[in-house]
């Protein structure tokens, strides 16, 4: 992820979450020595070619999936298990042990996504989105 995309990124954060992140969000992200922002694109030249997006850090044998975000023209075509798929990977390389997320408890299209990937529900913070809606924590050893 570059500075140049950020504008994309956030267009797509912004429909895909009831807290979206914001480009100063993204940016602080980016300058962080534990972070690791990528994105999916189609390679095209045209300025919509950012499918999607990850954010996430690694601290020693931990890592926490941060942000995710498909557009939503290109969800349900596997967009969101690539992005996922490159993390794992990219975590079983770092040699992380163990991977959390955070994921609304009413977004079951995501919940779908990991656990099918064999997340499991470890904790509730409740209320967290907004004071209103709870998140589920989520753990996967890698």
């Amino acid at each position: 992820m570059t500075s140049g995309e950020l504008e994309a990124v956030q267009r797509i954060a912004a429909t895909n979450s009831v807290n979206p992140w914001t480009k100063e969000m993204f940016r602080k992200e980016m300058g962080s020595p534990l972070s690791h922002c990528y994105i999916i694109e189609n390679g095209g030249d045209s300025g919509d070619s950012v499918l999607g997006f990850l954010c996430f850090r690694v601290i020693a044998e931990e890592s926490e999936l941060l942000n995710l975000g498909v557009h939503p023209e290109h969800q349900e075509k596997g967009w969101g298990r690539a992005l996922m798929d490159f993390y794992l990977r990219f975590c079983r390389e770092a040699k992380v042990k163990t991977s959390y997320l955070e994921v609304d408890s009413l977004n079951h299209r995501a919940l779908r996504l990991y656990e099918s990937l064999s997340y499991q529900a470890v904790g509730k913070r409740k209320r967290f989105y907004q004071g209103k809606r709870d998140a589920l924590v989520l753990k996967r050893e890698v």
